[in-house]
């Protein structure tokens, strides 16, 4: 697990639906609610006092993936951007439907020793222990215009991790999206001055 997945809450004793009155995110109220009203509250997991943000019953519901993705790429406009970065792995899903989308590539960050051919690596703190993700190094040509994604953004070590991965392979870093954006553990200011854009900010 990576400390985009994970929340540190304490432990609770059942699975809740996220809150989604009140929310706040970048696309405006309506999609921040949405994206609110299908992430799952699951604690204990992946070990006691950690608060999980499980984002699936989002992916499962087409109609609510289709208008998540038709958001982002609203946000960004069709022609801002050349390839789409996911971050392993809820990241790829929705790298590939807006890739898909929109017509361009879509390039894997993965974590280490997954890429079959040279690739540049970043290692990162995480709360819990130390990571490495990696991307090819021929992934991007020279001025190749990324929109980088990512399910949710925690203390921002992966999302920066990925962003000077992508400068380092060529790449330009146009955009970086989340679906959900834990605001109490500091991501966004890490990133600064690079942008950030969440659909739904907590």
């Amino acid at each position: 697990m990576r400390d985009a997945a994970v929340v540190w809450k304490g432990s609770g004793t059942a699975v809740t639906e996220t809150h989604s009155t009140g929310v706040r995110g970048d696309s405006g109220p309506e999609v921040a609610r949405l994206v609110a009203s299908r992430v799952l509250d699951v604690p204990d997991f992946p070990k006691p006092g950690v608060m999980f943000k499980d984002l699936m019953p989002l992916f499962a519901d087409g109609d609510a993936f289709r208008d998540v993705i038709d958001g982002i790429v609203a946000y960004h406009g069709r022609e801002s951007f050349d390839a789409v970065v996911g971050i392993e792995a809820r990241g790829f899903v929705v790298a590939a439907a807006i890739a898909y989308a929109t017509g361009v590539g879509v390039v894997p960050v993965r974590k280490a020793g997954k890429l079959p051919r040279p690739a540049y690596a970043a290692s990162y703190e995480l709360e819990y222990g130390e990571a490495t993700l990696e991307v090819h190094q021929d992934a991007f040509t020279a001025g190749h215009r990324v929109l980088v994604v990512d399910d949710v953004l925690a203390t921002g070590g992966t999302a920066a991790a990925t962003l000077d991965l992508v400068e380092r392979a060529g790449g330009t870093v146009a955009g970086f999206t989340v679906l959900l954006e834990l605001s109490f553990l500091g991501g966004r200011d890490r990133l600064a001055p690079r942008p950030v854009h969440a659909l739904l900010t907590v």
